[in-house]
Parts: C-alpha cells; sequence; structure tokens
C-alpha cells in the first residue's frame, strides 16, 4: 500500500468524527426521554464508539498498515471489544422505546423475518466471525487488503458486523425475536473460542503472506491473551444470566442483567 493510500484514508478522518460524534448526541437525545434509562448504557455507548473511531482514526490505525501488532490491536477494539460495549448499551431497546407503537411493530416484524433472524443464529454468527478471521488471515485476503482501499473497508466492516452478530446472539441484552438455550449457546461459545485460540497459535508461527515473524508473534499473543480477557467479560455475562435465570429468589429482588 503506497503513501497516497494512507494519505486519501486520513483525509476521511474528520468524517469518522464527525459521525461518532453524531452518533453519541443521537443517542443520548433518544435516551433522555426515558428517565430510567440506566447511566450504565450511556458509558457503553461512548465507549463502544470510543473503541471504533481509535482503530479508524489516530495513531492505531495509521500503524496497523504496518505492523501487524497494531493491526491485531485494532482487531481487539474493532472486532471484540466494540461490539461488546455497544451491545451493553442497548440500543434496540432504545430504538423501541423511541418508536411509535405502529414503526416498532414493524420493525419487529421485521426482525423476527427469516433472512434477519438466521444471522443471529449462533452457529452462524459465529461461522461469520471466527470463520472470516480464519479466511483473512490464512490466504491472500490480508495482503491484498493492504493494497486495496474497497477490500480495506469491507474487511473492518465484516470485522464489527460480524462480531456485533456473534455477540449478540450469545448473550442477549436486547430483545431476541428467537432465543436459543443456555447450553446450546454455551457450546457454541466454547468451540468459537477454541477456534479464535487455535488461529492465534497458527499465526504464532505461519505469519500472513508479507508480515514479518517477530510482527506475527507480537501480533499473535496479543490476540491470543487480549482475546481472552475480552472473551472472559462474555462468559461472565453469559453464566450470570444463566444463573440468574435459575435462581428464582435472585430474579425476585433484583433486576434482569438485561435492565443494566
Amino acid at each position: 500500500m503506497n503513501h497516497n493510500h494512507y494519505h486519501g484514508e486520513s483525509s476521511y478522518e474528520p468524517i469518522w468524527v464527525i459521525l461518532f460524534l453524531l452518533l453519541i448526541l443521537f443517542y443520548s437525545l433518544a435516551a433522555l426521554r426515558h428517565n430510567k434509562w440506566p447511566l450504565s448504557r450511556y458509558v457503553f455507548w461512548g465507549l463502544g464508539l470510543f473503541c471504533i473511531m481509535i482503530t479508524l482514526t489516530g495513531p492505531i490505525s495509521n500503524l496497523a498498515h504496518e505492523d501487524f501488532t497494531f493491526h491485531m490491536l485494532g482487531h481487539l477494539l474493532l472486532g471484540m471489544l466494540a461490539p461488546l460495549l455497544l451491545a451493553l448499551a442497548a440500543p434496540m431497546t432504545l430504538i423501541f422505546r423511541t418508536l411509535s407503537l405502529k414503526k416498532a411493530r414493524s420493525l419487529s416484524r421485521f426482525l423476527k423475518s427469516r433472512p434477519v433472524s438466521m444471522y443471529r443464529h449462533p452457529v452462524l454468527a459465529s461461522f461469520l466471525n471466527i470463520g472470516g478471521l480464519w479466511l483473512l488471515y490464512t490466504t491472500g485476503m490480508y495482503a491484498s487488503m493492504k493494497e486495496n482501499i474497497f477490500l480495506h473497508v469491507l474487511v473492518h466492516i465484516h470485522v464489527f458486523v460480524a462480531g456485533y452478530l456473534y455477540t449478540i446472539s450469545i448473550v442477549y441484552i436486547d430483545p431476541a425475536p428467537h432465543r436459543y438455550s443456555y447450553t446450546f449457546r454455551s457450546i457454541v461459545l466454547i468451540l468459537s473460542l477454541a477456534g479464535h485460540s487455535i488461529l492465534s497459535k497458527y499465526l504464532y508461527t505461519h505469519p500472513p503472506a508479507g508480515v514479518p515473524l517477530e510482527q506475527a508473534e507480537q501480533g499473535a499473543m496479543m490476540m491470543y491473551y487480549g482475546g481472552d480477557v475480552i472473551d472472559m467479560i462474555l462468559i461472565w455475562l453469559l453464566c450470570y444470566q444463566w444463573y440468574k435465570a435459575t435462581s428464582p429468589r435472585i430474579t425476585q429482588h433484583k433486576g434482569d442483567l438485561e435492565s443494566m
């Protein structure tokens, strides 16, 4: 990728910043209409957008083009941490409460439709998330992404969207039209975590084309240990919801995690 490519990307950074500020503003204005909207959700929304912003703009974005370690840091922020934080902000719940009854019902029917709901199936969401990473790093796609701006943007969109779909398919914060059992979601979670860990170990000794071995080792370690930290949060959330769902006393005296 040449320097003109970098310059072309950096010229869009003000647009990204304005977009993120608008998303924070719209979310805040909508949430302020509901007096009991939890403060924690404002924080989750802001932090999630901040993770995306520093991935797409600024030093991390620039260094990610040349250093695989920073690229992997971007993967953790964009594909794992940001989706988790945004899911905890319950954006769909806020949308449903903001829309009129007629529009909310129309949106509900759309989300329950087969073409849309199938992407929230834990197996398909896991395949898109983890399988997409295997495709990116074990083929020539990673090298091509550095030379093709369209592919570069497409990969970043996929990483975030797949990460978000995967997160909301494992833990239910927003309303879920089709709910799967805790046992089933736990099995999918364990298998997907294994796929992520195996890929990080593979990259430690088999770097993508054009990546120096030293960078591959550092990036793989970041993927392995950094991913474990975020995965532990996801595991805790799932187990906590499972515990509360099977504990009548806790459910009676405390609000559900979905009201966080």
